[in-house]
């Protein structure tokens, strides 16, 4: 019964970090770019009482450390589990219950290994038992597990290994394959030796398909076509910083605008099994060049890929392409007014949305339809009428004020529903989001869930349009604000906006003063010109990115020319439909046909 462990050279400075693992252990390798021939590998074997880790203890932990193909130091040591080990374990491990009893306990073996292993890449043949076991283990003693990347060399067998070469990728039969030094014994450090020569022998082997940094292994078990992965020189030279990356085609056309914190870690992944998108592969096969616009904060990054695709409309974004055909619904500016779905704002009527469809918008304006006796015609009523016209259906089912039967005046009645109406699209919603749920409560109650649902979904796309106009106006409105955000390096991330548009951003240094910065960031931002409000001078989804940041916890506002706020009935306080009980919509959604 003997404990050892060799100590490992002093790691290199340049060695990889644990970041990733494979299997749902931890998070990807895109985090890490080492070629394989700088990674070090501690190849690790366990032996235990049992399969399940709840359940059963380890009597052996063996492991190899090896870089570049040269053995740094080995780490073996019996482990007392705590617990009889079975006999058919003996019979298979030949490790009894007598030769651990003296062993040390995991608790002080684990911390060991963990310590020695720090900072390597674990390997393990089926990996999911070993690093399952230790991380039980480590739980247990109330350790933080450090994260390991891991290497199952089991899938990658799969992946290089037919089954003409071997009947099965058991570690025995890949030992004999690859002509292993040491035979698999069901011995932890012999096992470890074995797959040593396995993972040497594999990457060899995976070589040859173009793998060979440590991310391409994260996608070696899953096959990548080859053709995408020769498209990975595409991602080199491109800085590790914050940014936009538009990859080009034929004609230098631009395929497809994306934004990362990282670009050349995230364009790097499009080249991995990490990308399942069948368009995306599609584009990654006719791309020539990936070009890298580096920006200062996420923000501004955000901001510019909205603007890129807008300006280039490439055909593989499938967001944000077209901001003209944002729908608005708008309440008409003549002597009887009626709600109108279009496409620009116009000033001094009451608008709501932006809309993502027309459809939406439809069925915000039927909303108010419902709430409201506003007319529905499309006829334009003269202020004076002579003569009274004929009341449409709609009037006789006293959904429709019918201005159009008034004589010899303005119809005053009407008009106190017009700004009933202007009330409910600027200001508060709520008498229609009262009327709609008490509808929705009724027809619940007769079990009509079909029409409750529908009513619902109008209520819904109502005051989620009037909410976004109602959160638009006042920056639109606003020539400039600028606010200020603390970085997590001690310095400010600062933004110059200017009717809802981002106008400039830039960071300054820890212990940096920031108002000289600011001074110069107002003097060089953008000239924008003043839009028609609630609409913003950009696209809506980029006034959208700049309002969620200055939401942010710790935003403050250096200057605003004009206030920024929004009503205090405001539709946003209507957003979960806390009008409509929660009982009413569990039925509508549990019982509505689909």
């Amino acid at each position: 019964m003997t404990s050892q462990a060799h100590a490992p050279r002093t790691p290199r400075a340049d060695a990889p970090s644990a970041a990733g693992v494979l299997d749902g252990f931890q998070p990807s390798f895109e985090d890490l770019g080492t070629p394989l021939r700088e990674v070090t590998f501690v190849v690790v074997d366990l032996e235990t009482t049992g399969t399940r880790a709840a359940e059963s203890g380890i009597t052996e932990i063996g492991a190899v450390k090896v870089r570049g193909g040269e053995v740094l130091g080995e780490f073996q040591s019996l482990v007392n589990p705590g617990r009889e080990v079975p006999a058919f374990v003996a019979r298979l491990t030949g490790i009894t219950t007598a030769m651990v009893a003296t062993a040390p306990p995991v608790s002080l073996v684990l911390p060991s290994f963990l310590e020695w292993a720090r900072g390597a890449v674990l390997v393990a043949h089926n990996a999911p038992f070993d690093v399952g076991f230790l991380k039980a283990a480590a739980a247990d003693l109330g350790y933080e597990w450090p994260g390991f990347a891991v290497v199952d060399t089991v899938p990658l067998a799969r992946r290089v290994v037919t089954r003409d070469e071997v009947p099965n990728h058991k570690l025995s039969t890949l030992a004999t394959f690859f002509r292993a030094r040491v035979t698999p014994e069901h011995r932890a450090l012999a096992d470890a030796r074995a797959t040593v020569d396995v993972l040497h022998g594999l990457l060899d082997r995976l070589g040859a398909t173009g793998v060979t940094h440590l991310e391409d292994l994260a996608g070696a078990a899953d096959p990548v076509p080859p053709d995408v992965r020769k498209k990975r020189h595409l991602a080199d030279g491109l800085p590790e910083a914050p940014g936009v990356y538009l990859f080009r085609g034929p004609g230098d056309e631009v395929l497809y605008v994306g934004t990362s914190t990282n670009i050349r870690k995230r364009v790097r992944s499009y080249f991995t099994a990490a990308e399942k998108r069948r368009r995306i592969t599609e584009m990654v096969r006719i791309a020539h060049a990936v070009t890298p616009v580096v920006c200062a904060t996420p923000l501004e990054a955000a901001v510019r890929e909205l603007r890129l695709i807008a300006q280039h409309e490439p055909r593989y974004n499938r967001r944000s392409k077209h901001p003209e055909r944002q729908t608005w619904v708008r309440l008409t500016d003549e002597a009887y007014p009626r709600l109108s779905v279009v496409r620009d704002v116009r000033a001094g009527t009451p608008h709501i949305g932006p809309f993502s469809s027309r459809r939406s918008a439809q069925e915000a304006v039927e909303a108010l339809h419902d709430a409201l006796p506003l007319r529905q015609c499309t006829l334009r009523l003269a202020a004076v009428s002579r003569s009274p016209g004929s009341p449409c259906a709609l009037a006789g089912m006293g959904r429709c004020s019918a201005p159009c039967t008034a004589v010899g005046g303005p119809d005053t009645a009407y008009a106190d529903v017009a700004r009933s109406a202007a009330l409910a699209l600027t200001d508060d919603p709520s008498p229609v989001v009262s009327a709609l749920a008490a509808r929705v409560a009724r027809l619940a109650a007769e079990e009509r869930f079909e029409e409750a649902g529908l009513v619902t979904r109008r209520l819904r796309s109502y005051v989620q349009g009037a909410g976004r106009a109602q959160r638009l106006a006042p920056l639109a409105a606003c020539s400039e604000l600028v606010a200020a955000r603390p970085t997590a390096a001690g310095g400010w991330e600062l933004v110059v906006v200017r009717h809802a548009r981002l106008a400039g951003t830039a960071v300054t240094r820890p212990g940096e003063d920031p108002l000289p910065v600011v001074d110069a960031l107002r003097a060089t931002a953008e000239v924008v010109e003043p839009p028609v409000a609630p609409a913003p001078a950009c696209h809506p989804e980029e006034a959208a990115l700049v309002i969620d940041w200055l939401e942010q916890p710790g935003v403050r506002l250096v200057h605003a020319s004009q206030p920024w706020s929004v009503p205090v009935r405001s539709a946003l306080a209507h957003a979960d439909l806390a009008g409509v009980s929660g009982e009413v919509r569990a039925q509508i959604t549990s019982m509505a046909p689909c």
